[in-house]
């Protein structure tokens, strides 16, 4: 599913903690970050949060300060 979508750069599914999952993205804009927020993948996983979380996942954004990223 995330390979369709263009407006996202990177995708990845992180274990933070033994129990501590998250998922890291990143867009060229805003327009392919709210693309992603009504997409399929965020309504998947908000349609089976209660069956593969303990607690509702949390979505929170972050600035990028720095990065190397492959041309």
């Amino acid at each position: 599913m995330v390979d369709a979508e263009p407006g996202t750069v990177a995708w990845f599914g992180v274990r933070l903690g033994p129990t501590t999952f998250g998922i890291f993205d990143a867009f060229h804009n805003d327009s392919g970050m709210h693309a992603y927020l009504d997409g399929r993948i965020t309504a998947a996983l908000r349609h089976h949060a209660d069956d593969l979380f303990a607690a509702p996942p949390t979505i929170e954004k972050m600035d990028v300060l720095a990065a190397k990223l492959p041309q």
